[in-house]
C-alpha cells in the first residue's frame, strides 16, 4: 500500500520512467490526446465523465509526486486571461517557472520527443491544458 496522494498504478509507472527534462501533459477534455501528442507517449485516461477529474485536481497530485522545473500554458491567440491558469498558479505556487505559448506552439511541444505521459482529464474548462517538465530531485527530496 502506498502512503503518499497518488495511488494510480498506471500514472506511477509512467512519472517514475519519465527523467528530468520531460514533459506530462494534462490535457483538458478537448484536447486531441490522439493527434497532439507524441504518438509513444504514455497516455492515462482519467476522462471518467465531462467535469471529473479536473485538471487542477491531477496536478494537485503530481505537484507532490515529481519535481517540476516548469509549467507551460496555452493561451488564446489574443493573450486574454484563461480561467485554470489562476487555479494552476495557485496549485504550483510562485516558485515554479511559468510559460504562456499559443495553441499551434503548444501542439508543436506536445509532439517532441521529450513528452513522456500525456493524462487526459474530463476538464471542461478552455485552455485548460498544461505541460510540466520534470526537474531534478534535490538531495532532501
Amino acid at each position: 500500500m502506498l502512503y503518499g496522494q497518488l495511488t494510480h498504478p498506471q500514472l506511477i509507472g509512467a512519472l517514475a520512467a519519465a527523467g528530468h527534462g520531460s514533459t506530462v501533459l494534462i490535457a483538458d477534455g478537448n484536447y486531441p490526446v490522439a493527434t497532439g501528442a507524441r504518438p509513444e507517449a504514455e497516455r492515462v485516461y482519467l476522462n471518467l465523465a465531462p467535469g471529473t477529474l479536473t485538471v487542477t485536481q491531477v496536478l494537485e497530485r503530481l505537484r507532490t509526486t515529481v519535481p517540476i522545473e516548469l509549467a507551460t500554458v496555452m493561451v488564446p491567440d489574443g493573450g486574454e486571461p484563461v480561467e485554470a491558469h489562476q487555479d494552476y498558479r495557485t496549485t504550483l505556487g510562485d516558485e515554479t517557472p511559468w510559460r504562456q505559448i499559443g495553441r499551434f506552439e503548444f501542439y508543436d511541444l506536445c509532439r517532441e520527443r521529450d513528452l513522456a505521459v500525456v493524462v487526459a482529464t474530463g476538464d471542461q474548462r478552455l485552455y485548460a491544458n498544461i505541460l510540466l517538465t520534470v526537474g531534478v530531485r534535490g538531495p532532501n527530496d
